[in-house]
């Protein structure tokens, strides 16, 4: 196999793995009942926008992941990456199945460090690896307002 086929088949498994373990951990923690009651903030999205802008950024994650995969699998910036992913997936967990308010809260401040973390680390090295995690940083800094507001109007 060539190196350029090479690369080609881990893009597609980097996305298809972020895309399909994100589908994955969305089926199996669905918001349900428990969250349909909680009071919401009037800057709460309507429920259809978060599987297309999740959809969108598991894309960007994955090919970003590729790119540093590709340079280093063992650097930091691969750390942080799998790092930002496991918080990621965890936050679900916490959040719609254990109901952990602000054990959500403080997964959620780690993944937006992390997330931070991989861009400052990826700047210099892979510029358009960190610009593709700008809309996703935008995404949890706006979560993180939104999980916050949801344990404070929900005591």
């Amino acid at each position: 196999m060539s190196q350029t086929s090479r690369s080609t088949v881990t893009l597609i498994a980097f996305v298809a793995g972020v895309l399909g373990v994100g589908i994955y951990i969305g089926m199996s923690n669905p918001p349900g009942d428990w969250y349909a009651n909680l009071n919401k903030p009037p800057f709460n999205p309507p429920a259809w926008v978060f599987a297309p802008a999740w959809t969108i950024l598991y894309i960007l994650i994955g090919i970003a992941g590729w790119r540093v995969f590709m340079q280093d699998r063992h650097g930091p910036e691969m750390k942080l990456w799998v790092a930002q992913m496991a918080l990621n997936w965890a936050w679900s967990l916490a959040w719609f199945t254990l109901h952990w308010r602000w054990g959500s809260v403080a997964i959620v401040l780690a993944l937006w460090a992390a997330i931070a973390g991989f861009i400052a680390t990826t700047w210099r090295r892979d510029r358009l690896a960190a610009l593709l995690f700008a809309p996703y940083l935008a995404w949890v800094s706006f979560a993180t307002l939104l999980n916050v507001s949801l344990v404070l109007l929900n005591p």
